[in-house]
């Protein structure tokens, strides 16, 4: 296991979310945003719902999983380095009811995300009583790069006459996207580059180390504010190509697990929430646990008290 070096633990400790790749089932690597906290025997603990299973799935199938620490919004933090850790990831069947063996975790939540805090009691916790029931995942660090901070990007090229490529309006939204590749042994690979949008699909930039080959890719988009909120995420799955001189993502397929933000997209994520859910107890023949919520509100309580402390 590599140990982060100690510079960089107060930088990696600051960042609110990170990006979280695992290979899908044809090895495409799925990048989703997400929260992941660091232990004092420097694993890094990432947790997720049983509505949204597919990275704990992933992550039994193929333990191979990388973070990228890339976006500082709220964090503090100025001129900071961007962290790449690539890693061996393991997710136990065990679903977590409770924060027990994960306080840190959710009081640092609950202090970033003050909205959170409404949700573990009524009538909050009434409509997000599946969030809570939650799949650990651990991973163990193996290498850890650092890239310099992220670099203002010019305004967005305008798109090409012609036709648009898939996702070109929705990328077009974001200064910057993370891509999401692999290397020559088949694992993932993370870089955040502008996306280009031109007749072949969408130029980008190979990651620093030079490690990506051309395969089965896919481009994040992502945003959050310092309070962790007004969140948006999208995903474009497609294949990295490259002609020697630049590289390219062709999409294939957009997808938006919340939608587009509209109060219709949000009740509509809650549904699907709810039915996610309960089709992963259904097929393990498992009734459904009941949330630990004294445990939860405590710990929300005990970060209201407090300041944000970073």
């Amino acid at each position: 296991m590599t140990i982060l070096d100690p510079a960089l633990t107060d930088t990696m400790d600051a960042y609110r979310t990170c990006e979280f790749v695992t290979l899908g089932r044809d090895g495409t690597p799925l990048t989703w945003p997400t929260a992941a906290r660091r232990r004092k025997d420097g694993t890094l603990l990432v947790t997720t719902s049983l509505a949204f299973a597919q990275k704990a799935l992933n992550v039994r199938r193929d333990g191979r999983v990388a973070l990228l620490f890339s976006d500082p919004t709220g964090s503090g933090l100025t001129d900071a380095p961007q962290l790449f850790v690539t890693g061996t990831a393991v997710c136990p069947d065990d679903i977590v009811t409770g924060p027990e063996g994960a306080e840190d975790y959710w009081t640092t939540l609950f202090e970033r995300q003050p909205d959170s805090r409404k949700y573990v009691v009524p009538p909050g916790r009434w409509l997000m009583g599946w969030y809570y029931l939650r799949l650990h995942i651990t991973v163990t660090p193996t290498r850890v790069t650092t890239r310099p901070p992220l670099a203002p990007f010019a305004a967005t090229a305008p798109v090409p006459a012609g036709p648009r490529p898939l996702g070109a309006g929705l990328l077009a939204r974001f200064p910057s996207a993370v891509l999401g590749a692999r290397d020559a042994s088949g694992a993932p690979v993370l870089v955040r580059t502008r996306t280009e949008p031109t007749e072949d699909g969408f130029a980008v930039e190979p990651d620093p180390d030079h490690e990506m080959v051309p395969g089965p890719a896919s481009l994040l988009v992502h945003r959050h504010d310092d309070r962790l909120t007004n969140l948006h995420n999208a995903l474009v799955r497609g294949e990295l190509r490259t002609d020697g001189a630049r590289w390219w993502v062709v999409p294939e397929k957009v997808i938006e697990p919340t939608g587009a933000g509209r109060a219709a997209d949000m009740f509509r994520t809650l549904r699907n929430a709810r039915r996610a859910t309960d089709s992963y107890l259904e097929r393990r023949g498992l009734a459904r646990p009941v949330v630990r919520w004294d445990g939860f509100r405590a710990l929300a309580h005990e970060a209201a008290a407090r300041p944000v402390n970073g």
